[in-house]
């Protein structure tokens, strides 16, 4: 049986761990009906790679932003290369960014400048951003109410609770769902309301591999797990979420459904 045309619409394929056998990924990909993906950067380096990657290979599209991880890296000379990245023809949106309250690998004043920085470079180019946010949800909030209108995009790998959901809901953004669906039961009444022009899948491989690969290195071909949670419920086939989540990356991200294929 022919598997359903699926996006993964936020994956890292330049990832050190895909290095040694990246092809093959990929070709495991295709065979489990990934049609299309978008590999997203953290860094200046990463979307550089990215880029590159996704020139050469059909179905793949990249992004151009700072991590949150990333934000003490956050000056002038970043951004000017990331708004210089943004302008390639492979590159489909500004991230991803956001903030992240657990790790604090960077100084929270400095995650709350970068978050800034790209809503404003996204609002100016006109490109979808990709948001990270986790355990910051009241600052995440209040930025997404202060651009709203002025920029669209996508809450990632979603985890959050009804505030910051009903704040992405209410900018019109999109929310994307992980494998944390398959294995965190509190995120199914958020997987069931989100309505069905504005919900998106993804991998975030190679982290959050979905059950029944829980643990391990998570790849793109593991998407079909997510999309099949994510149809159960939400009480619809598994063919009509493979198809609705793809058609709303096409419109998120922009992409022209005829070079998509």
């Amino acid at each position: 049986m022919t598997p359903p045309a699926l996006f993964d619409s936020h994956l890292h394929l330049t990832a050190k761990t895909f290095e040694e056998d990246r092809d093959e990924v990929l070709t495991r990909a295709r065979a489990a009906g990934i049609a299309e993906m978008v590999s997203i950067a953290s860094d200046p380096r990463d979307a550089r790679d990215a880029a590159a990657l996704a020139a050469a290979r059909p179905g793949i599209w990249a992004t151009a932003g700072l991590h949150p991880h990333e934000a003490a890296t956050t000056g002038e000379a970043a951004l000017a290369e990331i708004e210089r990245l943004a302008s390639s023809p492979e590159v489909v949106a500004i991230g991803e960014t956001g903030l992240d309250y657990h790790y604090d690998y960077a100084p929270r004043d400095l995650q709350r400048a970068n978050f800034r920085a790209h809503l404003e470079l996204a609002a100016a180019l006109d490109l979808p951003i990709v948001v990270h946010s986790r355990e910051a949800e009241e600052e995440t909030v209040a930025l997404l109410e202060e651009f709203a209108g002025q920029v669209r995009g996508v809450l990632h790998c979603f985890a959050g609770g009804d505030r910051l959901l009903d704040a992405g809901l209410a900018s019109g953004w999109w929310v994307s769902f992980s494998g944390l669906i398959t294995f965190v039961d509190a995120l199914a009444p958020a997987a069931r309301r989100v309505p069905s022009n504005r919900v998106l899948i993804e991998t975030d491989a190679p982290y959050l591999a979905p059950v029944p690969r829980r643990g391990r290195r998570n790849e793109p071909a593991l998407l079909v797990h997510t999309c099949a949670r994510l149809a159960e419920l939400r009480e619809v086939s598994l063919e009509d979420m493979a198809a609705t989540t793809r058609r709303n990356a096409h419109r998120l991200y922009g992409i022209d459904r005829e070079r998509a294929g």
